[in-house]
C-alpha cells in the first residue's frame, strides 16, 4: 500500500521459478498443512499459516493463480466466455486488461487490510482508494451517507427524516463499547437492531440503505439480532470512509485482485513455504482413522497433517447452497449518476427490487490499471432466484447505460458438509455475489481458528497502510 506505483508489473514466472530438482524433493517432505487451490481465501490462509511458522505446501491443478477468483486479460476473457480468442481491436490491447473474476472492494479499516498488514504482504501491493459508494433507493442511485453531516445533505431523505438520521448517526459515532456513558442506557448486547432503530423513529427506506449499503448485511435477519454488531459495522464504514478522505470507505489494488495470490506466494516463499502450479489431480489420501495423511499428484505423495482447499478439490464433502448470476461488461464510461466515479460500488437492496437477495454493481477502470485508457469494467451480480439470470440481472444492467460488450455467467455456490475434527480437511465456501470482502474474510478468519485452534490476532497499526494519492 505504498504511495509509489511506478514500475512494470512483475510477471509470475520471474519471481517464482522453482528448479526442477527442488520440485521433486518438495513432494517427498512432510508438511503441517497442504493447501490446494490458489484462490483468494486459500492464499490468505496459506500466508497466515506460514507467518505462524507452519510448514506449508501450496498446490494448484491449474497453471495459473487464482482458481475461481483469477484475473483475466482480454484474450483470456474472450476465450472463457466465447470460446474463441479474437476480441475486436477497438477494445484495446489484451494485456491492458486485468479483469477479476470475483471482484471485491476492501474496507479501508477492515479485517482483510489488517491481515495484509499483519502478514506484511502490503509491501508487494499498491492500493488506491475507490471513488464512490452508492445505494439504489426508490428507483435512483444515491451516494451512501455515512456521517451526521452527510445525512443532513443527503437527497435520500426528507427534512424531518434527515434530522432523525443525523441523531442516530451521532449516537453511533459516539458509541464506545468501553464507555457506558456513551450507551445512553442501552445494552447493545441485548437490545436488537430493530429496537435501537425504532428509538430514533427511522423510516423503512432509511433502514434499508443503512442495513444493506452501510452495515453491509445481505438480508434483514440482523434486525432481530443484538445491535452491537450492527453498530460496529456502521462505525467500521464511517472510520474507513474518513481514512483516505475519498468518496468511499473502499480501496482496491492497482492491477486488480490478481496481485494478491502472487503477493502471498512471495510471502510464503520468504517463510520457507513451497508453491507448485500445474499439479494434476491432487488426490487427498486418508489413513485408517479416516484422517488426512497426504496428497498425491503425478504418482508422488506429499505427507501432511491437515489439508485446506476450495470446494472443487473435495466435491464429496460439500453441498450446493445456491447459485450466483452475474454479467461482466466492458464500457467506455462510468456508471451514470455516480459523479463520474472511475471506481464505484452500487448496492441494490432486495426490498427495492422486490427480491429475496441484494444485487451489486461493481465498476473499476483504467484508473486502477484494470483496463486500457478510457475503458471501464462493470460487474452486476446477485444470488440467482430463477433459472433465467439474464432477466434477473436486468434492473442492475439498465443502470449501466450503453455497454461495449456484455458476458453472462453463473456458478454454483458450495459449502462444506464434513466434520473437520474427524478428517482434518478444511474447506472454504464458494464466493458469494457481494462486491466487497467482508463475508469472504469472515470465512477466512473462522477457518483459521478451526485449523489452528486459536483466534487470529488482528490488532495491527492501521497507519502502516496507505493508498496512492493522485
Amino acid at each position: 500500500m505504498h504511495i509509489h506505483c511506478e514500475g512494470k508489473k512483475k510477471g509470475i514466472t520471474e519471481t517464482l521459478e522453482t528448479p526442477i530438482e527442488h520440485i521433486h524433493s518438495a513432494m517427498d517432505e512432510e508438511y503441517d498443512v497442504i493447501v490446494l487451490g490458489t484462490g483468494l481465501k486459500e492464499c490468505i490462509l496459506s500466508g497466515l499459516l506460514s507467518v505462524d511458522g507452519l510448514k506449508v505446501l501450496h498446490m494448484d491443478r491449474n497453471d495459473y493463480y487464482g482458481g475461481e477468483s483469477t484475473s483475466l486479460n482480454l484474450t483470456q476473457l474472450w476465450k472463457h466466455f466465447k470460446g474463441e480468442d479474437k476480441p475486436p481491436e477497438q477494445l484495446g490491447a489484451s494485456r491492458d486488461y486485468n479483469v477479476d473474476m470475483v471482484p471485491k472492494f476492501m474496507m479501508a479499516n477492515g479485517s482483510l487490510v489488517r491481515i495484509l498488514i499483519h502478514t506484511d504482504v502490503t509491501k508487494y501491493l499498491n492500493f488506491k482508494a475507490v471513488d464512490g459508494s452508492f445505494v439504489y433507493n426508490k428507483s435512483k442511485i444515491y451516494k451512501v451517507p455515512a456521517t451526521d453531516v452527510e445525512a443532513l445533505k443527503s437527497p435520500l431523505m426528507g427534512l424531518f427524516e434527515k434530522r432523525r438520521a443525523r441523531k442516530f448517526f451521532i449516537y453511533v459515532q459516539d458509541y464506545d463499547e468501553n464507555d457506558p456513558k456513551s450507551h445512553e442506557g442501552l445494552d447493545l448486547t441485548k437490545v436488537t437492531a430493530k429496537e435501537l432503530i425504532s428509538k430514533y423513529g427511522l423510516e423503512d427506506d432509511t433502514i434499508d440503505f443503512i442495513g444493506h449499503a452501510l452495515a453491509l448485511y445481505s438480508s434483514d435477519n440482523y434486525l432481530d439480532q443484538p445491535a452491537l454488531d450492527f453498530v460496529k459495522r456502521m462505525k467500521l464504514y464511517a472510520e474507513s470512509l474518513a481514512r483516505f478522505q475519498g468518496g468511499s470507505p473502499y480501496i482496491y489494488p492497482l492491477y486488480g485482485l490478481g496481485e494478491l495470490p502472487q503477493a502471498f506466494a512471495r510471502l510464503s516463499a520468504v517463510y520457507g513455504g513451497t508453491y507448485m502450479l500445474n499439479k494434476p489431480e491432487c488426490k487427498i489420501e486418508y489413513g485408517d482413522d479416516r484422517k488426512v495423511i497426504g496428497v498425491t499428484s503425478e504418482g508422488e505423495t506429499a505427507k501432511c497433517k491437515k489439508v485446506v482447499c476450495d470446494p472443487s478439490y473435495l466435491p464429496d464433502k460439500v453441498k450446493k447452497v445456491g447459485k450466483v448470476a452475474r454479467a461482466v461488461c466492458i464500457m467506455s464510461h462510468p456508471i451514470p449518476d455516480t459523479n463520474d466515479s472511475h471506481s464505484a460500488q452500487v448496492i441494490l437492496p432486495q426490498k427495492q427490487l422486490g427480491r429475496k437477495s441484494d444485487m451489486y454493481l461493481f465498476c473499476c477502470s483504467y484508473a486502477h490499471n484494470v483496463a486500457p485508457k478510457g475503458k471501464f469494467i462493470a460487474f452486476v451480480s446477485t444470488e440467482a432466484e430463477t433459472d433465467n439470470p439474464k432477466v434477473e440481472l436486468e434492473p442492475g444492467i439498465k443502470l449501466l447505460g450503453p455497454v461495449d460488450e456484455i458476458f453472462y455467467d453463473n456458478y454454483d455456490r458450495y459449502e462444506p458438509t464434513n466434520d473437520h475434527t474427524a478428517d482434518n480437511c478444511f474447506i472454504s465456501a464458494s464466493y458469494d455475489p457481494t462486491t466487497h470482502f467482508e463475508t469472504t474474510v469472515n470465512d477466512v478468519i473462522q477457518m483459521y481458528t478451526k485449523i489452528t485452534g486459536k483466534a487470529l490476532d488482528l490488532s495491527v497499526d492501521l497507519s502502516a497502510a496507505s493508498a496512492t494519492e493522485e
